[in-house]
C-alpha cells in the first residue's frame, strides 16, 4: 500500500472541512456530519430496495455531485467505499484507483471550489499531483470537473438561470456563477461532454447554490436551487439526495410549478426538515430553515417525513406531500387547520392587498415632514424605524380606492430565524382615512369604520390568527397568499383566542400547543 493511500485513511482531528468559512449564505459548505446523515439515509433506502444489499460494497455504482464545493460528499462516499469494497478488491491502492476512476465524479461550482474538492478527494489540488492518492489520471482535474461556462444572454438575462447581464457579464478574472450543470437544455449531453463518455449515474447527491443575486429584478435575489433539482431528475438517477432550503415547501417566487412536480408524483420518499438553519448548519442563519430529500426513480408513495422543530426532533411520520397546495411542516397543526377550513369561510386573501399596495417602493423618498394642501399621511420605514410623513396625493397611482377608508397596515416582512415560540408577524397599524403606505406594508381593508378596523386588529393579534399564518409563512415575507388560510370574521367585536377556540372547536391540548408555538402580541403597539 502506498504512503499516499495510507494518508487517505488516517483520521484527522479536527476535520479540516469543519473549519472552513462558507462562501456566502447561498453557497454553503455542508458539514461532514450532515453529509453523513444524508449518506446514511441513502444506504438505508438502497438496502430496502435491493434485498438488504450494502451500497458501499457494490463496485459498479456511480456517484455524482454536480455542484461540489468542499468535496465533502465525494470524500465521505469514497471513505465508505474503501471500507465496503475491501473483500472484492483487497489491494488498497487498486481499490482506491477503482473508486476514484470508475465510481466517484464531481462538477465544481467555481474554480476555487474545484481545487478545494480535489484536495478533499485526492489529497492534492491536482489529481496528478505528487501527493494524490490516485494513480489513474492523466489530467489535473481528475474526475472533479471545472471550466468556466458562459451565460446565454437574451433580453438582458441568462436564458438558463435568469442572471442579470448587468451584474454577471464579467471578465475572466471574476467568477460569473454560470453553473455548468444547469446551463444546458440536454443534461445527458452535458455529462458526456464533461467526462468524455456516456454515463448513467446511479446516485446524484449534493448541496446546490441556493439563489442568484439580482435574479428577481432590481436588488431582489431569485431562487435557483430548483433548477439543479430538476436537471438532476432529468438525468434519471436511481436515487437523488439533495440539500434544499425549506422555503420551497410553502413559498418562493414562481415556485408553484416546482412544488407541484415534487408533491404529486410520489417519488420523494424521504424528507428531513430543520426549521432552524443553524441546527443543521452551525454558524449559518437564514429564514425558513433547510432540509434534504431523497427522490426514488423506481417507487412512489407516501413520504417519510422527519421534522426538527427548533432543536426538538419529532418522530418520523408517513405523509402525503400534496394534501394542500403547500406543505404543513408540523403534523400537530393539521388537525387544527382542518377544523378551521371545514367552516368553508371566505379568507383574508380577499381583504388583504397585494405587494406594494400604493405603488410606492420601500425606498420611496419623495415625502415631506410637514403637511401641505392635498397631501396624505404616509407610513414608511427609514433606516429600519417606523416613520410617519406626508406625500402628495398625485403620487398615488395604485389602489386609490383604499385612500379614503379606514385600514390596517400589515408589516410585509418579519424574521425570527426559526425561533419558538414565534411572533410570526410584526405589530399592525390602524390607519385613518387619507393615508397611504410604502411597500413596507400590505393593506387590509377598507373598513367601514374605526371600530371595524379595531376589530380586525384584535383578530390579527390573536395567537390563532398568527398560528394559521405561520403554516404558510416559511420565510420573513408575508404576502397576500400567506393569509389564505385565515378566515374572515364579522368586524363587530373585539376578538380573543377564547372566542375563536369556541367557534372552531379547538380542544385544550390544541390550544396549549398553539400557545407553545406562538408568543402573545400586546395591543396598540403602534
Amino acid at each position: 500500500m502506498s504512503e499516499q493511500a495510507r494518508f487517505s485513511l488516517r483520521g484527522r482531528n479536527p476535520d479540516v472541512l469543519t473549519c472552513i468559512a462558507n462562501l456566502s449564505n447561498d453557497e454553503v459548505f455542508t458539514p461532514p456530519e450532515f453529509a453523513d446523515r444524508m449518506l446514511d439515509t441513502l444506504a438505508e433506502k438502497w438496502a430496502a430496495s435491493n434485498g438488504g444489499a450494502n451500497i458501499w460494497a457494490d463496485s459498479s455504482i456511480k456517484f455524482l455531485d454536480p455542484f461540489t464545493k468542499s468535496g465533502v460528499f465525494l470524500r465521505e462516499i469514497t471513505k465508505r467505499l474503501i471500507d465496503g469494497l475491501d473483500e472484492e478488491i483487497p489491494d488498497l491502492q487498486a481499490r482506491v484507483d477503482h473508486i476514484l476512476g470508475q465510481q466517484v465524479f464531481g462538477i465544481a461550482v467555481t474554480q476555487l471550489t474545484s481545487l478545494l474538492a480535489r484536495r478533499s478527494l485526492y489529497c492534492s489540488k491536482h489529481a496528478t499531483g505528487r501527493n494524490s492518492i490516485s494513480k489513474n489520471f492523466d489530467t489535473d482535474a481528475g474526475h472533479v470537473w471545472f471550466e468556466r461556462t458562459e451565460h446565454s444572454w437574451q433580453d438582458g438575462k441568462c436564458v438558463f438561470c435568469g442572471a442579470p447581464r448587468a451584474l454577471f457579464d464579467r471578465g475572466p478574472e471574476l467568477e460569473n456563477h454560470a453553473y455548468a450543470f444547469i446551463h444546458t437544455n440536454d443534461a445527458s449531453a452535458r455529462i458526456r461532454e464533461l467526462f468524455g463518455a456516456e454515463m448513467q449515474f446511479d446516485i446524484i447527491i449534493g448541496n446546490p447554490p441556493y439563489q442568484l443575486k439580482g435574479g428577481g429584478g432590481g436588488t431582489n435575489d431569485s431562487s435557483i436551487y430548483q433548477l439543479f433539482v430538476e436537471q438532476a431528475m432529468d438525468l434519471e438517477p436511481r436515487f437523488l439526495v439533495m440539500v434544499i432550503p425549506s422555503r420551497w415547501l410553502a413559498g418562493g417566487r414562481d415556485m408553484g410549478e416546482f412544488r407541484r412536480r415534487m408533491f404529486t408524483n410520489g417519488h420523494v420518499r424521504e424528507l428531513v426538515d430543520y426549521t432552524k438553519m443553524s441546527t443543521a448548519f452551525p454558524g449559518v442563519d437564514f429564514e425558513g430553515g433547510v432540509g434534504y430529500f431523497l427522490w426514488d426513480r423506481e417507487t412512489s408513495g407516501p413520504c417519510r417525513y422527519t421534522l426538527f422543530q427548533g432543536d426538538e426532533r419529532l418522530a418520523a411520520v408517513d405523509r402525503k406531500l400534496d394534501e394542500h397546495d403547500i406543505f404543513v411542516r408540523d403534523t400537530r397543526a393539521l388537525a387544527i387547520l382542518e377544523k378551521v377550513l371545514s367552516k368553508k369561510e371566505a379568507t383574508l386573501e380577499n381583504l388583504v392587498s397585494g405587494d406594494t399596495p400604493f405603488g410606492l417602493a420601500t425606498n420611496f423618498s419623495d415625502y415631506s415632514s410637514s403637511k401641505a394642501d392635498g397631501s396624505l399621511r404616509i407610513f414608511l420605514t427609514v433606516k429600519g424605524r417606523r416613520q410617519i410623513a406626508w406625500v402628495d396625493e398625485k403620487a398615488i397611482k395604485k389602489n386609490r380606492q383604499l385612500i379614503s377608508g379606514w385600514k390596517v397596515l400589515l408589516p410585509e416582512a418579519y424574521g425570527e430565524r426559526g425561533a419558538i415560540p414565534a411572533m410570526v408577524l410584526g405589530p399592525p397599524i390602524v390607519a385613518t382615512p387619507d393615508s397611504v403606505c410604502t411597500q413596507t406594508y400590505l393593506v387590509a381593508g377598507p373598513f367601514e369604520s374605526e371600530a371595524a378596523a379595531r376589530s380586525f386588529e384584535s383578530y390579527y393579534r390573536t395567537r390563532l390568527f398568527r398560528f394559521l399564518v405561520s403554516l404558510r409563512k416559511i420565510t420573513q415575507h408575508a404576502l397576500r397568499s400567506t393569509y389564505s388560510w385565515v378566515p374572515e370574521q364579522p368586524w363587530n367585536q373585539q376578538w380573543t383566542d377564547e372566542a375563536l377556540h369556541r367557534k372552531y372547536g379547538i380542544e385544550p391540548d390544541e390550544a396549549a400547543y398553539i400557545e407553545r408555538m406562538i408568543r402573545p402580541m400586546e395591543g396598540n403597539g403602534e
